[in-house]
């Protein structure tokens, strides 16, 4: 029963991480997704040694998903930083691009 239990909470996690989203999962939902299911799998098997499986499929998911979430963001966080950056990278070799050929221009017609 107690087996039963743990596989129900754990697909009540995964489908609601999955169906909470829009399209693709985020990095933080996946991280808190894996957490989840990691902290529930972990909790299991630490609450069976006890007698109690169930209740420790539960703190564990709970835990993992917390932790989870945590480091999801984090790297969330990360990933949108390295955007922003190659946007502003992209922006610079246009702008060197168009003063080039400015520069080509001016060359051409002795106006420098």
């Amino acid at each position: 029963m107690e087996r039963k239990l743990t596989l129900i909470f754990g697909f009540c996690i995964l489908s609601t991480v999955v169906g909470c989203s829009s399209g693709g999962l985020t990095t933080r939902e996946k991280g808190a997704g894996i957490g989840a299911l990691g902290g529930a799998a972990v909790g299991g098997i630490i609450g069976a040694a006890v007698g109690r499986p169930g209740a420790g499929a539960a703190i564990g998911g709970a835990l993992g998903l917390g932790s989870g979430a945590l480091v999801g963001d984090q790297l969330q966080g990360q990933e949108q930083k390295q955007s922003e950056q190659q946007r502003q990278i992209d922006a610079n070799q246009a702008e060197l691009q168009r003063q080039r050929q400015d520069l080509e221009k001016l060359k051409k017609t002795g106006e420098y």
